[in-house]
């Protein structure tokens, strides 16, 4: 089973050779910036992974007859970083590393580089290394965005909300285009300030040119309905989305999700399954199995394609205690769960993890533990349906009615449309 999950994974990353994916804005002499671990709107803008593979074999080219091309290192690194990022496939983050590595040692000190090497350890998950590198390229190129961008997307899994507001600031001062912009929607809606969201969606689509970038601005806006409740509204904007770029994996995913919590499984099951055969990421892979539950079909095929990611991703230096401390917590194994969210709050300690965390401590029967962590994890602001389900929940086994009660009408009114059964559809893409 393992070997034949392999395969789809493999299959799942050849069919993406024509299709547009969540990617990163290309600065001009800069790399891109991660979007592998941030959430929602904190991703860049997508380009195709066609492209970067065409643009990987044009810089091959040109370093063979220029090996000493210190710009062409860096940027064939920076390629690799975000083609793991289109295909999903993180066999990319080794190549990336021995690229830039050359670059840094062609040219010591050189920004472009650090940015890479920023942006490869946070597709890693090293947001603290991220972070370190970043402000060494921050350092080097004071108006380089790059940076910026890194930091913002690293400070937001690291839990610091202030510094990476900051660094978002920044990159407006600096350009404030579409990958500013999203960012800034994202920080928003940690704070709760749904308008705000919304309003700096909107102005990244009044700066979108292109039908890629059209279509991520479009995505985003359709997430920010779905998880508002607004199911008809979502539909909407993936449609606007798909028309702008019919091949543009996210806003097919977010089609699947909407028809999930409007009660047409079966229909979303169909729609997921050209998803993960496209884009074999690991939530859309849980998504796709909870929605196969819910229409009454077996997900063993995907629990064995997901454990296959997981260790491709191991493999490969990608440390993900967060997926798989959620995945355990709803499917598997508590006392694991516990310890993949230990594991990812002790590095990361943001409210992703914290909910993560609470849950997990939860479902392995340990809600005093939890409630300081649920505590935390609704503390922001944010209107997140999922968090305060688990806080409610976490309040009731606690015996306190009152305010399991609170944080259930706080989850409903967050989201009306939330489903507690499929919980991977209401977390942010």
């Amino acid at each position: 089973m393992k070997t034949s999950a392999k395969a789809l994974i493999a299959a799942g990353v050849l069919s993406l050779a024509a299709a547009l994916t969540a990617g990163a804005a290309l600065i001009p002499g800069e790399p891109p910036p991660p979007a592998a671990a941030v959430p929602a709107q904190a991703a860049d803008i997508p380009v195709s992974a066609a492209s970067h593979a065409d643009a990987i074999r044009s810089l091959n080219l040109r370093l063979r007859r220029l090996p000493a091309d210190h710009q062409a290192w860096a940027q064939l690194g920076s390629a690799y970083v975000q083609q793991a990022r289109l295909t999903a496939d993180p066999s990319f983050y080794p190549k990336a590393e021995q690229a830039l590595a050359r670059s840094a040692v062609l040219a010591p000190g050189n920004f472009a580089a650090l940015t890479g090497q920023a942006a490869l350890a946070a597709g890693r998950h090293d947001f603290t290394e991220a972070v370190r590198l970043a402000r060494l390229s921050e350092r080097a190129n004071p108006y380089g965005q790059g940076a910026q961008a890194v930091l913002a997307d690293a400070y937001t899994q690291l839990g610091r909300y202030g510094e990476a507001t900051r660094a978002i600031n920044r990159m407006l001062e600096l350009h404030p285009g579409v990958a500013a912009y999203t960012r800034a929607s994202y920080d928003a809606e940690l704070r709760g300030d749904r308008r705000t969201a919304r309003r700096m969606l909107e102005y990244a689509l009044d700066g979108a040119f292109s039908l890629a970038d059209i279509a991520y601005c479009r995505h985003y806006l359709g997430e920010l309905a779905l998880h508002s409740g607004d199911l008809r509204g979502a539909t909407e904007q993936y449609r606007l989305a798909l028309r702008a770029a019919p091949d543009y994996t996210p806003a097919l995913a977010g089609t699947a999700r909407a028809a999930a919590l409007a009660g047409r499984p079966a229909e979303a099951a169909d729609v997921y399954a050209t998803v993960v055969e496209r884009l074999p990421l690991p939530q859309y892979v849980i998504e796709y199995a909870e929605v196969l539950v819910a229409a009454g079909r077996d997900p063993a095929e995907q629990w064995a394609l997901l454990r296959a990611q997981r260790d491709l991703m191991r493999e490969t230096g990608v440390r993900d205690d967060l997926t798989w401390a959620e995945f355990e917590a709803d499917h598997g194994s508590p006392a694991r769960a516990v310890a993949h969210a230990e594991a990812e709050y002790a590095r990361n300690p943001n409210v992703v993890a914290a909910d993560a965390l609470a849950w997990a401590l939860y479902r392995d029967g340990r809600a005093e533990e939890a409630l300081p962590r649920a505590r935390e994890a609704t503390a922001t602001g944010w209107r997140n349906a999922l968090f305060h389900h688990h806080r409610a929940e976490i309040e009731r086994a606690l015996g306190l009615d009152g305010a399991s009660r609170r944080s259930a009408a706080r989850a409903r009114d967050a989201d009306p449309a939330f489903s507690p059964a499929l919980p991977a559809l209401a977390r942010f893409s």
